[in-house]
C-alpha cells in the first residue's frame, strides 16, 4: 500500500504515526513539511480530504499563531491557508494520506482507520501506552 506522511521528526505525535504505519509493514513517502511544505493547492485538499477546515488543521502550540492574529474570527480560510504556507510550522501534523483516507493524525492512532488490517503484535508508544495488544487488535 502506498502511504505519504507529512511528518515533523522533532514531534512525538508524528514519530508515533510513523512507527504504527512502519509497524503496518508499509514504507510510507516521508515527507519533513518543514522543509518542503506542501503546495497550497495540496494543502488545501489535504485539509477538506481529512474533512476539515483550515482553522482546525492549525497548530496553536510553539508557533506564531498568537503573534500572526490568527485567532481572530475574521479571518478568512484562504488568509489561514496563506499563512500555513508562509510559516509551515502552523500546519498541524502529522497528515497521512493512503488510498483509504487522509487523516490529520492526532492522536497517531487514528492512522490505523485509514490503514488495511494487519496482526503484527504488540505496538506501543514512546511514551509507553500501548495502541495494539499481542493480537494486534486496537487498544479499547
Amino acid at each position: 500500500m502506498m502511504a505519504t506522511i507529512f511528518h515533523n521528526p522533532d514531534c512525538g505525535t508524528s514519530r508515533n504515526t510513523l512507527a504504527l504505519i512502519r509497524h503496518a509493514g508499509i514504507e510510507p513517502d516521508v515527507i519533513e513539511y518543514l522543509k518542503n511544505p506542501p503546495s497550497k493547492d495540496r494543502l488545501i485538499a489535504m485539509i477538506a480530504e481529512a474533512g476539515l477546515m483550515p482553522r482546525q488543521a492549525l497548530r496553536h502550540k510553539g508557533t506564531p499563531y498568537d503573534a500572526l492574529g490568527l485567532d481572530n474570527p475574521a479571518l478568512t480560510d484562504d488568509e489561514i491557508i496563506d499563512a500555513m504556507l508562509q510559516h509551515p510550522i502552523l500546519i498541524n501534523r502529522p497528515f497521512v494520506i493512503t488510498p483509504l483516507g487522509t487523516r490529520l493524525c492526532r492522536p497517531s492512532e487514528i492512522v490505523l482507520d485509514i490503514l488495511p488490517p494487519f496482526r503484527n503484535g504488540a505496538f506501543f508508544k514512546e511514551d509507553g501506552e500501548q495502541v495494539l495488544t499481542d493480537d494486534g487488535e486496537r487498544m479499547a
